[in-house]
């Protein structure tokens, strides 16, 4: 029955059109409980950051607590959304790990809240031996791919490597929904991950997509061809916006991956009654295959919602005892 639920509303996730490629707040997941409207506090200093991947200019925050020397080398935590939000939503975790003693980097995917669309040109170019020159082009906005937007948060850890005040052998990830897929993939993927919190974990493998493979193939065909444009921004169904490029999950399987590495610790936060998928098949199978340090925890009571609100407080906790534990220690 989760199973065919998530179907339906990735289904509905298909068909939308949409407008507010900016609004922080309807539409997305942690937004129901935690506007983007939070007041970063006092003590806590925000700084813009722009940080490039394959190109294109992703809007990042950091955050730090003003009571740290500007020469400390602290570990730090990378944070970003899941399906459909923003990363105003996060900024009262991150003040909260930075009040701890973290840096903390947030960030938008690439076509996602502040940061830069990804273009294409809606014709060809006069001369392509020209790289600059004016164009008119098209922007792709507010879609899902899972591959793109691991490479994402890929080209933060790349980032956070030439920040001052990052120690380089203390650098965790966050992610929760989608995110807490994408923390699995990169965490799989890069040595110098060394602690990641994956929290109400999306879908981690592929084959959670066989249904809808045949049209996504299809479509891809079209794109390939130049017949079929990208989705446009979606319109809210189900709760969520963001239209999946539904061939590029083909090849997505951090559930596969996970099984490469051993070094890194892996926490895994879940609601008892997730509503989305079966944890079994996705989170629980990862933790069972995993042979490195691991933790996993089931809230009582919760569906995938609560995890941003009645819940919120102790997968925090949760989350700050897995990062003190590996990324302060000595």
């Amino acid at each position: 029955m989760a199973m065919f639920r998530y179907l339906l509303l990735c289904a509905a996730l298909m068909q939308a059109p949409l407008t507010s490629a900016q609004a922080a707040e309807s539409g997305s997941e942690p937004a129901r409980a935690r506007p983007a409207g939070f007041v970063v506090p006092e003590d806590i200093r925000q700084r813009r950051v722009d940080i490039y991947s394959e190109g294109n200019r992703m809007t990042g925050y950091v955050f730090v607590a003003k009571s740290v020397a500007a020469d400390a080398k602290l570990p730090t935590i990378i944070m970003a959304h899941g399906w459909g939000g923003v990363q105003a939503q996060l900024r009262q975790d991150a003040s909260e790990f930075a009040r701890e003693g973290y840096l903390v980097v947030t960030f938008d995917y690439r076509g996602w809240g502040e940061s830069d669309s990804r273009v294409v040109l809606k014709s060809a170019a006069t001369d392509v031996t020209k790289t600059d020159f004016t164009a008119e082009v098209h922007a792709i906005r507010e879609v899902v791919d899972p591959l793109d937007m691991a490479a994402d948060w890929q080209n933060a850890i790349h980032w956070v490597h030439g920040e001052g005040q990052v120690d380089a052998n203390r650098i965790g990830l966050w992610g929760s929904s989608m995110g807490g897929s994408y923390v699995v993939y990169a965490g799989a993927h890069d040595a110098r991950v060394k602690a990641v919190h994956s929290q109400v974990t999306g879908g981690l493998k592929g084959s959670l997509w066989t249904q809808w493979m045949p049209q996504g193939f299809e479509e891809a065909t079209k794109r390939a061809r130049g017949e079929l444009a990208y989705p446009p921004p979606s319109q809210m169904n189900g709760g969520l916006r963001g239209a999946p490029i539904t061939s590029r999950f083909a090849n997505y399987n951090p559930l596969d991956d996970i099984t490469d590495v051993n070094t890194v610790a892996f926490q895994f936060v879940l609601s008892e009654h997730e509503q989305y998928l079966n944890n079994e098949e996705h989170a629980i199978a990862a933790y069972k295959r995993y042979q490195g340090p691991k933790k996993l925890v089931v809230i009582p009571g919760t569906s995938h919602y609560d995890i941003y609100s009645k819940a919120r407080e102790r997968s925090h906790e949760l989350a700050l005892e897995w990062f003190d534990l590996y990324l302060k220690k000595k």
